[in-house]
């Protein structure tokens, strides 16, 4: 059986990295991997593949940087091309990207069934191009793989049927555990930078709702400057946003400021993420990472589609509407006491991607169990 996986972004490169492993050591599966080039940067791509281990892409469409528009339309032009030639049987995307729905409109208009990896999030914000990826891509998929109960809950109230959803977990937590100890054993990064572990600050910012809105990354760079003469804050910082403060005459002050890095490679985040005081962030994925490693996160976001993290006291919203917002968030006397509960399986128990292969070796119907753990499939 055929499995098309679709992916161009950094945390697809995750996510894709631990289920890839998984599904080439399935004796039912056979995967063709296929990168869109969405992220292009050795960066933020190259060196993703060669950390995790993930099999070189069968096809790199290397279709790069453009407007939401030409961006998706080139990847669906190209996916739906391959698809053609390649006839799989089953497409499997991931998260919220433009890849994710490229890859899910092309399949469907192809009458090839799709299973969507991490579907159910909602933030509520159409506002927000991720938001348009998640609903459109879920109601294209055939099987709906949910990484909470929460996200069940929200395609249960969208009509989606109760037998396409699977509640799994999340893949993201596996490669937390799978990769945690490689990180120990190959980052030097703290030591490069002479970090102290529980001393610095941790941040990224890259969503369009922050780089394309001068007023919020102006108010997060003023923030960010203030709260580094209370502790250090390091800045890895995505090429988009990069640019964004470079048009608004911001970049040189937040590289006086702050420790601005470019783009880490995942062994030295997961090693940044891990002794941090405090991370902020308006990425899906590092608000989880950061709960994973239970370290407090401010999200510079209105809202978050991860809303078990805020009821848990693991996360808290700081809304980049003022300077003011984000700093008191950053250096609350009560940044510590929160996140007390940590529930072992909120996420799945690090079994997610057993259960996603099983439903993918199912013949008909992607329902039966089959019994196999975590530990058979790494």
């Amino acid at each position: 059986m055929n499995v098309m996986s679709i992916v161009g972004a950094r945390p697809q490169f995750i996510k894709a990295a631990v289920v890839s492993r998984a599904l080439r050591r399935s004796s039912v599966l056979h995967e063709t991997l296929v990168h869109t080039g969405q992220h292009y940067d050795d960066n933020m791509s190259a060196v993703f593949f060669d950390e995790l281990g993930i099999a070189a892409p069968d096809h790199h469409l290397g279709i790069g940087s453009h407007s939401q528009g030409v961006q998706t339309a080139r990847m669906l032009e190209a996916i739906e091309s391959l698809m053609v030639k390649a006839q799989p049987d089953r497409v499997l995307v991931y998260g919220d990207t433009n890849s994710t729905l490229a890859g899910a409109l092309a399949a469907a208009k192809l009458h090839i069934p799709v299973a969507h990896v991490e579907a159910g999030l909602r933030s509520f914000n159409r506002r927000m191009p991720e938001e348009i990826n998640r609903i459109v891509t879920d109601h294209l998929s055939t099987i709906l793989f949910a990484p909470t109960t929460t996200a069940v809950e929200h395609l249960r109230c969208e009509g989606v049927p109760g037998s396409a959803i699977k509640l799994v977990g999340d893949v993201m937590y596996d490669a937390a555990l799978y990769y945690a100890e490689r990180a120990t054993a190959k980052s030097a990064i703290l030591s490069i930078l002479g970090l102290k572990p529980g001393e610095y600050c941790l941040v990224t910012v890259h969503r369009a709702e922050n780089t394309d809105a001068p007023d919020r990354l102006r108010a997060i760079v003023e923030a960010l400057a203030e709260v580094a003469g209370e502790m250090r804050v390091v800045v890895p910082l995505h090429p988009r946003t990069r640019q964004a403060l470079a048009r608004i005459d911001l970049l040189a002050k937040l590289e006086a400021a702050v420790t601005v890095l470019d783009p880490v490679g995942y062994l030295d985040m997961i090693s940044l993420e891990k002794h941090a005081q405090v991370i902020a962030t308006d990425s899906g994925g590092v608000q989880k990472e950061a709960f994973f490693y239970r370290v407090p996160c401010v999200t510079l976001r209105d809202e978050t589609e991860w809303v078990e993290l805020l009821d848990l006291g693991w996360n808290r919203l700081a809304p980049p509407s003022s300077p003011a917002c984000i700093r008191n968030a950053l250096l609350a006397p009560d940044l510590r006491a929160r996140g007390r509960q940590a529930p072992v399986d909120l996420y799945g128990g690090g079994e997610a991607v057993a259960r996603i292969v099983a439903c993918l070796e199912v013949a008909e119907g992607w329902s039966r169990p089959s019994g196999r753990r975590r530990e058979d499939l790494f």
